[in-house]
């Protein structure tokens, strides 16, 4: 009985022991911190599976487990895409990716970089607007939020029900705008704007709520866009128009982290990065636009002659900005100048 007994205390201690010895093995492997970031794309779109999972993926490498990055597509945690840098300022999240003009007006220097016909390539486009965010936007309108990158997508396209082939041929047709920049221009153009975010895009049109999108290539596969309108009208030269994103955190979170994990956190975010998430945005570009051929639809690529009636229709949507601009206290002219020059400095 004695020995029994000794041999049970044995096999419960080595049992005990192997319990405490995975218990501290887990402990040893979880993170030190886990982000909850949060967009409102579904997961298999382009910008979540190319651009912010491979982000993810890299700073939880990079922290050797450390920093453990949740994923929350399509507004899982909830609210609606517009309320989502207020989840980033108030915490709901840790980190969000936005369409900046889902809040029409709140950051207004963004819109320089959404002016008619001055985006060139997404790439040169990003790296701008992240010079110009350090310089002028991240201490006054982004003073709340850590912005971890600042880009652009490709260029737009329209995509409509029925042919557009000149300006007039938008008259009386409600054209869903991202921004309120690109609402203001498609009301230059002669289209009633309705502004809603993308995800909203299927619904609207196979409701008939608008005749068409102004959204880039990349992002209509995800929408099923080729399937409910079959024109798609393009731009020669730089593009009608481009949307500004940021990639945000929490300022109290990001404050919080300890120094290494910073670091972590600083290395993968900023100029580079933000050329990386344009330049991958506007990669993805080319194969949506070949579903599009692939189902027969009309695409409509206007040439130099016929872009510049649109460019000339636009010029209000400029003199309309600068103006804002000025009676915040800002010199739109100046900032209109220096966007420009350095988009064509990196568009070389």
């Amino acid at each position: 009985m004695i020995k029994r007994r000794t041999l049970m205390g044995v096999v419960g201690g080595t049992i005990a022991s192997v319990l405490t010895a995975g218990v501290l093995a887990g402990s040893a492997m979880a993170a030190d911190v886990t982000l909850k970031m949060h967009q409102f794309l579904p997961a298999q779109a382009n910008v979540p599976k190319l651009i912010l999972d491979v982000w993810a993926k890299k700073v939880e490498e990079d922290s050797n487990g450390r920093i453990k990055v949740r994923h929350f597509p399509s507004m899982q945690l909830g609210g609606k895409p517009p309320e989502l840098m207020d989840q980033a300022i108030d915490g709901v999240a840790d980190i969000v990716w936005t369409v900046v003009g889902y809040t029409p007006g709140r950051f207004p220097t963004t819109e320089v970089f959404e002016l008619p016909f001055m985006m060139t390539n997404a790439r040169a486009v990003s790296r701008a607007y992240w010079q110009m965010f350090e310089k002028h936007m991240k201490d006054d309108e982004f003073k709340d939020v850590h912005i971890l990158g600042t880009w652009v997508h490709g260029p737009g396209v329209i995509h409509t029900k029925d042919p557009v082939n000149s300006p007039a041929d938008l008259q009386g047709m409600k054209i869903r705008g991202g921004s309120r920049s690109v609402n203001f221009l498609l009301t230059e153009l002669g289209a009633t704007p309705v502004g809603m975010p993308v995800p909203a895009v299927p619904e609207g049109l196979s409701k008939g709520v608008i005749d068409g999108t102004t959204i880039p290539w990349e992002v209509t596969a995800a929408l099923k866009v080729p399937e409910l309108v079959k024109n798609h009208t393009e731009f020669s030269g730089a593009a009608l128009y481009t949307l500004t994103f940021v990639l945000a955190m929490n300022k109290d979170k990001y404050e919080s982290l300890p120094d290494d994990l910073k670091k972590v956190i600083d290395d993968n975010s900023g100029e580079e990065f933000s050329v990386f998430a344009g330049g991958t945005q506007a990669d993805a570009d080319g194969p949506a636009r070949k579903k599009a051929v692939d189902l027969g639809n009309n695409i409509i690529t206007l040439d130099a002659a016929a872009t510049e009636e649109w460019r000339k229709l636009a010029q209000p949507v400029y003199d309309k900005w600068v103006a804002d601009m000025d009676s915040k206290g800002k010199d739109g002219k100046a900032l209109l100048e220096e966007a420009k020059m350095l988009i064509e400095k990196y568009s070389k």
